[in-house]
């Protein structure tokens, strides 16, 4: 039993020491992607930094506090039915800095209007930077895309 856990342990500690930046930022965007399915506005909002920036694919004008984010949010929920999805299909990573990462890629966003399926491509970008102990998003653009 003693072996079984002390190889546990190490197996854990090994996985932690090879995350850094990237992988964190992408553990965000993991959460993002899960609270969007869900149509759960307020853990959607508590993923971004209180000063964070956003523009979503409805958005009309650019985001910049954590209220706007809950209430866009809440309407964009209105507009898929569920079950919902967010995947994001490919992606690239850039990491800044040690705090800061831009994920910039193409995603679907799928849901039901009326009873029949929908689905939305996009292009999005999230920069997500560490503040404290947490990693957050401090922007997020999303616009559709082009269909040529």
């Amino acid at each position: 039993m003693r072996t079984v856990l002390s190889a546990a342990m190490l197996l854990a500690s090994i996985s932690l020491a090879q995350a850094g930046p990237k992988e964190d930022a992408q553990q965000v965007v993991v959460k993002w992607s899960k609270a969007f399915a869900d149509g759960d506005a307020e853990a959607v909002a508590k993923l971004y930094a209180p000063d964070a920036l956003m523009i979503g694919t409805l958005g009309k004008m650019v985001l910049t506090k954590p209220e706007e984010i809950r209430k866009y949010f809440d309407g964009a929920f209105k507009v898929f039915d569920k079950p919902r999805t967010a995947s994001i299909e490919s992606s690239e990573a850039l990491v800044i800095d040690d705090n800061s990462v831009v994920i910039a890629g193409f995603d679907t966003l799928t849901g039901t209007k009326d009873g029949q399926p929908i689905a939305s491509k996009g292009r999005v970008t999230f920069v997500v930077a560490r503040r404290g102990a947490d990693w957050v998003i401090v922007h997020l653009h999303r616009s559709p895309l082009p269909q040529t």
